[in-house]
């Protein structure tokens, strides 16, 4: 899917020195898994010259399942892509998400998602590059940023020779630079941003394998085992084939990939059997390091996804956290690019998301020691089981959990202030229908607001009967409630906040 064309020419804004190339692109991204495509699409919706760079030539040979939570189906479903995930995945009710205690999603969540989508990662980034592609990003992959160096005009990368990490390769020429790179991410290590937290204590072993033996058995002895170790199942998917999750304790190496006599070893430690696994279609482990980026940003080089926040994949977090991320910077770092950024808008990408990763790590280490067989672990284990028959309880770890009940901090008002609006109903028919180009919104229902010289970065719908109890709100491409009000003067000064200097 490589791009024949690297070359581009210099935008009108470009300001380089004499004695410096300009610019070939604005932006340069390192890594192309779901956080990387997304954020391609999201600069590309405002004409952002893109280059993706993924050091891998071909898409992983494994097939991993993971959730699509609501947040993240709901941003999919603002960009028109959310069809396009579901002929692929498999919907299954939000509950069961916290620290793995079965308790059933509560009534009413306020999304009209309210279900997760269970679907293949190579799928995700598969359809999130033909969306980036498709609005005319350029992708190559085999290419791996080897080094960088950033002035006041734009960053200089240099890749590495022949696709090997060291140097000596091509440098292409970008006014900003995103590490998108996962956990192990070189523009982090290159930037010298801290990498804080913990590193892993438990290992598990997971992957997709045949069974030898009837399912009623599986069910039942894993029923027994889950009672007291929460790091053990086996998973139908697929005829005969099953996902296999055990402790890796006393395993060879974490540096050695996995081997079957592993899982059969651990699955017989801990079960008495190993249920005649055979036939892996993947083999994997995973630990529980838990680390956060001090910074998000540093000049011209931005970090997201895992290669600004690691955790455990407990409550299928990670994925969901990456395209948040890209949501929330893609028209922040466009808004820079095209001149256009009020000055201190693309600061809030770290204030808002790094709070978002740092309850993340929390949620994930309180998981964690929930899955304990300690026997404190285990007295506070039963005991939220019993709260979270509370509604309001479980309610709360499922927002949590799947990031519907995220607030940023937009200043004093209103509690919708700085949530974000779920997909109501308007005049024209969902409200998520009118933000595919990725645009501001004013919702009006009072018919007497405008976007006047905004309108060129903001729509405008004046509907009297959308599903609000207020008057007015101003969405930010992001879908997060910008604004409240009534008021032409007010809502003009929140336009400038967000979306910078009126044109003309």
């Amino acid at each position: 899917m490589d791009s024949p064309h690297l070359t581009a020419e210099p935008s009108p804004d470009d300001t380089s020195g004499p004695d410096r190339t300009p610019p070939v692109f604005d932006v340069i991204i390192a890594g192309c898994g779901p956080t990387g495509a997304m954020l391609a699409a999201e600069l590309r919706l405002h004409d952002v010259r893109v280059l993706v760079l993924e050091k891998e030539t071909e898409p992983v040979s494994y097939v991993r399942i993971v959730s699509l939570h609501m947040r993240s189906l709901e941003l999919m479903a603002m960009r028109g892509l959310l069809d396009r995930l579901l002929e692929h995945g498999r919907r299954r009710p939000a509950g069961g998400l916290f620290a793995a205690i079965p308790k059933p999603a509560p009534e009413g969540l306020d999304s009209a998602y309210a279900y997760l989508l269970g679907i293949p990662q190579p799928v995700v980034v598969r359809l999130l590059e033909e969306h980036a592609i498709g609005l005319g990003a350029q992708v190559r992959h085999g290419c791996a940023v080897a080094g960088f160096e950033q002035d006041d005009e734009g960053v200089t990368v240099e890749l590495a020779s022949g696709g090997v990490a060291g140097g000596g390769g091509e440098q292409l020429r970008s006014r900003y630079l995103v590490g998108c790179d996962g956990g192990r991410s070189t523009v982090r290590k290159l930037l010298g941003v801290g990498f804080p937290g913990e590193p892993s204590r438990n290992d598990t072993l997971m992957g997709e394998m045949e069974v030898g033996v009837p399912r009623e058995e599986i069910t039942a002895r894993m029923a027994e085992i889950r009672e007291t170790t929460q790091r053990f199942w086996l998973r139908p998917f697929g005829e005969k084939v099953y996902s296999v999750v055990v402790p890796a304790t006393g395993v060879s190496d974490r540096a050695e990939p996995p081997t079957l006599e592993d899982f059969k070893q651990r699955l017989r430690a801990v079960a008495g059997t190993d249920f005649g696994v055979h036939s892996p279609r993947w083999l994997s482990r995973f630990g529980d390091a838990t680390r956060l980026a001090e910074r998000y940003r540093v000049g011209r080089v931005l970090l997201a996804g895992d290669a600004a926040h690691i955790h455990p994949p407990t409550g299928g977090q990670g994925l969901n956290l990456g395209v948040q991320d890209a949501f929330n910077l893609g028209w922040k770092l466009a808004a820079q690019v095209r001149g256009r950024a009020p000055e201190t808008l693309l600061d809030t990408y770290q204030a808002e998301r790094h709070p978002v990763a740092e309850d993340v790590l929390d949620n994930t280490r309180a998981q964690m020691e929930l899955h304990s067989t300690e026997p404190g672990p285990l007295a506070v284990r039963r005991l939220l089981t019993e709260l979270m028959d509370f509604d309001e309880v479980n309610r709360r770890l499922v927002e949590k959990i799947t990031a519907i009940g995220i607030r940023y901090d937009f200043g004093p008002g209103p509690d919708l202030l700085g949530r974000r609006l779920p997909d109501i109903d308007v005049a024209q028919g969902h409200l998520y229908g009118l933000l595919h180009r990725g645009r501001g919104l004013l919702l009006d229902r009072t018919d007497r607001l405008t976007a006047g010289a905004w309108s060129d970065r903001v729509d405008r719908l004046a509907d009297p009967t959308a599903a609000l109890d207020v008057p007015c709100v101003l969405l930010r491409p992001d879908g997060h409630v910008a604004w409240i009000g009534d008021d032409q003067q007010d809502l003009d000064a929140h336009l400038a906040r967000w979306f910078g200097a009126p044109t003309g």
